[in-house]
């Protein structure tokens, strides 16, 4: 095997070598796009966080406060991880707020919203980043991407966790 077998011209007019991973273009790109789309759901996500750590108000105050810093901090290295892998992957992570608003389904989050609102709007985050993560895990796996098969199971067991303590603060 060569060192450098060939060098090939990329859409951002320079030249990188080819990627030989044992992943075709095609499912890397689709791959990467999903990842892509959790990215920026995660991102999105982490600021509804902090807005409503420092917009929350009421009885739980203080409980709500603490679980969304918690939260917070665990999902920005999340975020790293999996930006790196969209570029384990070759190519681009998004990485401005146009287009983690582009990509993401996750809602604006309300700065006046109630407290039991609040949860509802970051347990629906969560759910919704679980559930998308589980559809890029089955496309991983058809074609044995364990690095990002393990990367998203990781991530749904944290927002499936995340979504239970949640659901747990609103049911009566």
């Amino acid at each position: 095997m060569k060192a450098v077998e060939e060098l090939e011209l990329n859409n951002q007019d320079h030249y990188k070598l080819k990627m030989d991973i044992g992943i075709d273009q095609d499912s890397r790109q689709n791959i990467a796009n999903g990842l892509s789309q959790i990215l920026a759901d995660s991102y999105c996500l982490m600021i509804m966080m902090h807005n409503y750590h420092w917009n929350v108000r009421g009885k739980n105050f203080r409980q709500i406060h603490l679980l969304t810093e918690e939260q917070y901090e665990e999902i920005f290295g999340a975020i790293d991880e999996i930006a790196e892998r969209i570029r384990s992957l070759g190519f681009l992570a998004p990485g401005s707020l146009k287009e983690f608003s582009d990509l993401s389904h996750i809602d604006e989050p309300n700065s006046k919203a109630t407290e039991n609102e609040m949860l509802a709007h970051l347990l629906k985050g969560h759910e919704h980043i679980a559930k998308h993560a589980r559809k890029i895990i089955a496309m991983a796996d058809d074609v044995d991407d364990e690095a990002t098969a393990d990367l998203l199971t990781e991530r749904v067991e944290v927002h499936e966790k995340s979504a239970w303590m949640l659901r747990s603060m609103l049911e009566e």
